[in-house]
């Protein structure tokens, strides 16, 4: 059975294109569009590998990975922030507990090679 990744970003073109990448990769993508919504997918559902946004109105991405490493009921997820905002630090994230730091515009191979290097058990099949 292939990976589930949740990709969450409140922008939908953002979100649409990592899923069409990733799904052409051999992973099983779901969507998030804020904080609140992820939380509610990750509880219901965990998934093997959470690609999240940083900067999202509401709830922000440091504030929901907090909230998935504080959750007893939840299984170790690993996390990839995913920013466009030079200010935003790799050290806020990893203090929330994130696994990992990628910035926008993504290099969606570099992205690959993160993700396989998370997910190494089951890399997609070579096409």
């Amino acid at each position: 059975m292939a990976d589930r990744i949740l990709v969450v970003d409140d922008i939908a073109d953002n979100s649409f294109l990592l899923q069409t990448l990733l799904e052409a990769e051999g992973y099983q993508v779901e969507i998030a569009d804020s904080g609140a919504a992820a939380l509610a997918k990750v509880e219901a559902n965990p998934p093997d590998l959470i690609l999240l946004d940083v900067m999202m109105p509401g709830m922000n991405g440091y504030e929901v990975t907090r909230r998935i490493r504080e959750n007893p009921r939840l299984p170790f997820i690993p996390i990839v922030l995913v920013t466009g905002h030079m200010q935003a630090t790799a050290s806020e994230g990893f203090e929330v507990g994130a696994d990992g730091f990628i910035r926008k515009p993504i290099d969606f191979d570099e992205l690959l090679s993160r993700i396989q290097s998370i997910l190494p058990g089951d890399s997609p099949p070579e096409a």
